[in-house]
């Protein structure tokens, strides 16, 4: 972090610390860490808890990955009132043109809001996002409950490569570790999408000669392994 970074945070913490009035956060929850949507059934539905002890307005937003920005969900109700304590349904209906060849990714918002403060007092309301992902899976596709081990490792002198020919998304942790030796790679971003080719950035030592890669995968409803080693190919 740089000095300006480091400067440009103070001061606004410093402006929350002397704001004249009360600093809150609004959170709405969703009841699961990941949405799964089934082709077959066309439709899928999340109940969002609202953890404050007032009303607030739940926006719910769907966004794209940028490595896939067809539209393919509607939902509804986009605003909805929410009582404290109370939880409320959120719909996702598919509306791809075509059959879904292989799963797809977006990411769900679910943001509260709070109401302003009757007595006119001065405030400043933290809104606090929730942003999971959700997977679409074509109808027929069956459930594959390790998608990483589908995932192809290789190295070509220091640099190394993964690739996904499966249909499967996959997630994973940010980065990897070349074994023996245990170099540290990063993978830019926690998940691969079929079809997916990604470059890590760093370089492998030649000198350990890596046979292998450790991973940190996440399952499709959200729960992370201890590791999972792969074979890495030469080129």
């Amino acid at each position: 972090m740089n000095a300006f970074t480091r400067n440009a945070i103070t001061r606004v913490l410093l402006v929350f610390l002397l704001w004249p009035g009360s600093i809150r956060a609004a959170g709405m929850v969703p009841e699961t860490p990941v949405l799964v949507l089934d082709e077959g059934l066309g439709e899928a539905g999340i109940n969002v808890f609202n953890s404050e002890p007032h009303p607030a307005l739940l926006h719910t937003s769907v966004e794209d990955v940028p490595q896939d920005t067809e539209p393919l969900l509607l939902l509804t109700p986009p605003v909805a009132r929410v009582e404290p304590g109370a939880t409320q349904r959120v719909r996702f209906i598919l509306r791809s043109a075509e059959p879904l060849k292989t799963e797809r990714l977006k990411r769900l918002v679910f943001e509260g809001i709070a109401p302003q403060d009757s007595t006119g007092k001065a405030q400043v309301s933290l809104s606090v996002r929730q942003n999971i992902p959700a997977i679409l899976r074509p109808a027929r596709l069956p459930v594959d409950r390790e998608p990483w081990k589908h995932l192809v490792w290789s190295r070509q002198g220091t640099e190394v490569k993964v690739r996904n020919p499966s249909p499967y998304v996959v997630r994973l942790g940010h980065s990897v570790m070349l074994l023996p030796g245990g170099k540290e790679m990063d993978l830019g971003r926690t998940y691969v999408l079929p079809g997916e080719q990604l470059t890590l950035s760093g370089m492998a030592e030649p000198s350990h000669l890596p046979l292998q890669v450790r991973l940190f995968p996440v399952t499709t409803y959200g729960f992370a392994i201890a590791h999972f080693d792969a074979p890495l190919v030469t080129d």
